[in-house]
């Protein structure tokens, strides 16, 4: 039987020992968002995300602040917690100046950073920032092979049809660090297929656990053995809340992330798993219901269980649901 996850993603011993009574969850690592308007905020998340004991905490990057930069910051305040970007959208930054920052911001966090990063959306990158969406899996393709080769081996030649890069006479230095892993935001086969056979695995967003046990896992994993690399990390990220008014958390998910259900490669998701929207695939409801539907990911193949949860939750606004949460640790 292959392993879950690669034994370099495993529990630190202070982080491992299991609660008395706690849920036995199938060598899942608990993760949490920690996201913020300010520096100030996110580090008080992150610092508050590794005193719950979670095993990885996840900025996204999106119009706020810069991911890389906001966790490089963070990374100088908490010692143990692995720090992520989920995730970085990769047009609109060079790979050589992404796998830069990428090393930059893993010598700030001690080598506790997982680079994320994803192609965005053909309404972000074309609508936004007036640049080319076409051939995005070729796109990825030839940025992974760039990015991987500069963080691993800290110099690249590469002629392709998108990425034409030379830096052999200026190679990236290495910081005093080793190269952070790299996971994609991979949904569709040809994505996911890139995920397993170059990179440490995917992130997913608005994804149930039935679509991730019978797409996501498997087609990722037969990619991953094809190339011979490790059973890949799959940290996959759900709205939670433990609430008594399911209908009125139902209301306000569908309402703030009403865009995920549009947008084409999250609306095949949903579609794959049978839901209308955003809510159909929160996890909702009291402790007990949240703590089964949690399972489910572990049962599907899920290595990292990535939380979603209102700000409130780290200021004891949402005591309910942290403690859900952490009574898996």
């Amino acid at each position: 039987m292959p392993k879950r996850f690669p034994p370099e993603f495993k529990r630190p011993k202070e982080l491992s020992r299991r609660r008395r009574g706690a849920p036995t969850v199938r060598a899942m690592r608990m993760a949490i968002s920690i996201g913020g308007s300010t520096i100030d905020e996110v580090v008080t998340n992150a610092k508050a995300a590794e005193r719950a004991g979670f095993h990885s905490a996840w900025l996204a990057n999106i119009f706020g602040l810069d991911a890389m930069t906001a966790i490089a910051v963070a990374g100088r305040e908490v010692p143990r917690i692995e720090l992520g970007t989920a995730v970085v959208p990769t047009y609109s930054r060079h790979p050589f100046y992404m796998a830069q920052q990428a090393m930059s911001t893993q010598a700030a966090t001690g080598g506790r950073f997982v680079l994320g990063i994803g192609l965005s959306h053909q309404l972000v990158i074309e609508g936004i920032l007036g640049l080319s969406f076409d051939k995005p899996a070729k796109h990825m393709r030839e940025y992974l092979t760039v990015l991987n080769g500069l963080l691993e081996q800290g110099t690249v030649t590469f002629d392709g049809d998108l990425y034409k890069v030379d830096s052999s006479f200026t190679p990236l230095e290495r910081m005093g660090t080793t190269p952070p892993p790299v996971m994609i935001a991979a949904l569709a086969p040809v994505m996911l297929k890139l995920a397993g056979s170059m990179t440490a695995g995917t992130i997913t967003w608005m994804t149930g656990y039935k679509t991730i046990e019978t797409h996501i896992v498997p087609t990722m994993g037969r990619a991953a053995a094809d190339a011979g690399r490790p059973t890949p990390r799959v940290v996959a990220g759900v709205p939670v809340s433990v609430t008594a008014d399911v209908d009125a958390a139902k209301d306000m998910i569908n309402q703030t992330l009403q865009i995920y259900g549009t947008l084409p490669s999250y609306r095949a998701m949903l579609d794959k798993e049978g839901a209308a929207g955003p809510a159909d695939v929160a996890i909702l409801g009291d402790e007990e219901t949240v703590r089964v539907a949690i399972q489910r990911y572990a049962e599907a193949g899920v290595t990292d269980f990535h939380a979603a949860v209102s700000d409130a939750i780290f200021d004891q606004g949402d005591q309910r649901t942290l403690d859900v949460l952490t009574s898996f640790l």
